[in-house]
């Protein structure tokens, strides 16, 4: 019996530490928040970057993201409000409404712009970028994208909505992006004040919590959880939280490391910096 009960608990994520998103700007001059790719968190395997928008004051947005390369991994954007206009080097074009998401894999190269479909109003959105294997890297790009009607949206007890983008829930529900490679699990959850949530994750990936608004109070934590506030989980199998008094709506993602060498340039990233100077040349040379 006690070992049956120390597996239980050991099966349960708690908060391995919670990371506060700091004021930055991209782009042209975007005004965001930068949750992963900042010093206390430079990386989750395999995310590289979380960036969080959101702004009703057009000088904070309208500016953009101009034309820019990437290589060696992907690119998430999912939108709350707002629209985003996407044009790049292969011909792909397309606006990115509230609710929609848009997968890019830029794997060996693409040049693309993302700009704001409004000139007022409030924008208000995630990017998140995810690595690929290194024997993925130089693959063609390719693109998952969905507007909000094809989001699937799991009620549960009590209120409780769980927008499904990747990966299946504990109660079947499956989003519509599909990545083998790093076999992301990426949910939106609602839940009403002092609801209790609960869903399972592979014992192996790592995950993150990041709290849209409300608060969020995990049974480990010394406090809850707010605003911008990103919680790194532990391994294990359960995740278990509950709202606080004024509800919580927050981002649960999950993802299969890849546990290998991470080389940074700008845009790029790749396994070592001999292939970040190929991107670099390749980009100045026009190959992308």
């Amino acid at each position: 019996m006690q070992t049956q009960m120390r597996n239980s608990t050991s099966s349960r994520r708690e908060v391995s530490r919670v990371v506060r998103g700091m004021p930055a700007t991209d782009g042209a001059g975007v005004e965001l928040t930068r949750v992963i790719a900042q010093p206390a968190l430079p990386m989750l395997d395999p995310f590289l970057l979380l960036d969080a928008f959101r702004s009703d004051q057009p000088g904070d947005y309208i500016a953009g993201f101009p034309p820019h390369p990437h290589r060696g991994f992907e690119t998430v954007t999912y939108l709350l409000a707002g629209r985003m206009r996407h044009r790049d080097s292969a011909g792909h074009e397309g606006v990115i409404e509230a609710g929609g998401i848009q997968w890019m894999t830029a794997a060996r190269g693409i040049v693309h712009s993302e700009m704001p479909e409004q000139a007022h109003g409030l924008l208000e959105g995630f990017q998140l970028w995810v690595n690929l294997p290194a024997a993925h890297k130089m693959d063609e790009p390719a693109y998952q994208e969905h507007p909000a009607e094809r989001i699937p949206v799991e009620q549960r007890d009590g209120g409780q909505l769980v927008r499904v983008i990747a990966g299946q829930t504990s109660r079947g529900t499956s989003g519509p992006v599909h990545q083998p490679l790093t076999e992301p699990l990426y949910l939106d959850v609602s839940l009403p004040a002092g609801s209790r949530f609960d869903e399972t994750l592979p014992r192996a990936h790592n995950a993150f919590a990041y709290v849209i608004s409300g608060s969020l109070v995990f049974d480990d934590a010394t406090s809850p959880l707010v605003r911008d506030d990103l919680a790194v989980l532990s391994h294990g199998e359960r995740v278990e939280v509950h709202a606080g008094p004024e509800g919580a709506r927050f981002l649960l993602v999950a993802g299969r490391p890849l546990n290998e060498p991470v080389a940074r340039g700008g845009p790029f990233v790749m396994n070592t910096k001999a292939e970040i100077r190929q991107a670099h040349e390749d980009y100045a040379a026009g190959r992308f």
